[in-house]
């Protein structure tokens, strides 16, 4: 038995650590936080183009990790971001994608993908790059349009608060 990956996406501050571990608490299972917060804290935000490939392989890394710590439950593992997220991040930022991140993302298989929408109060922290709702309304379209174009299914999440957004990714979550 495989625990069921569910995987969180959206631009910054849209409260997709928040809701991982909200579901997390609700499932009684575990989630996977974000390795790039912990890159960027150890190592500067001063990032280059190769450091991206690295903090992926920090994320794919603790993945694998989640998914050991569950093996052999049905509880589901939560996944604060993924490869999406770098495919994302690496053309926002430098124009171009690793093609190892490329491939990863045709190798990772998810059952379920929640994308959060900008409609949450921006929240201020030392790692936060794209304060304004221009840039973060055209990460999301970015993210949309990857999910409108794969096979995963995937819901939407959007409101002002989180008991709302946890209230919709529960109905999505149960829908699997």
């Amino acid at each position: 038995m495989e625990p069921k990956k569910i995987v969180i996406v959206g631009p910054e501050s849209t409260g997709k650590s928040t809701l991982c571990e909200m579901l997390a608490a609700h499932y009684k299972s575990i989630w996977v936080q974000e390795y790039a917060r912990e890159y960027l804290l150890k190592n500067g935000t001063d990032y280059t183009f190769e450091d991206l490939y690295t903090i992926a392989l920090g994320q794919i890394k603790n993945e694998e990790d989640g998914l050991a710590k569950l093996a052999g439950t049905s509880s589901p593992l939560f996944i604060d971001t993924d490869m999406y997220v770098m495919k994302v991040w690496s053309e926002f930022v430098f124009d171009a994608c690793d093609n190892r991140i490329l491939t990863e993302i045709a190798k990772r298989k998810y059952d379920l993908y929640l994308l959060c929408n900008t409609d949450l109060p921006w929240v201020k922290d030392e790692l936060r790059e794209y304060p304004d709702l221009e840039n973060r309304q055209k990460l999301f379209h970015y993210y949309h349009d990857l999910l409108i174009n794969q096979h995963v299914p995937w819901a939407l999440i959007s409101g002002e608060n989180y008991e709302g957004r946890f209230e919709q990714a529960v109905k999505a979550i149960d829908g699997l």
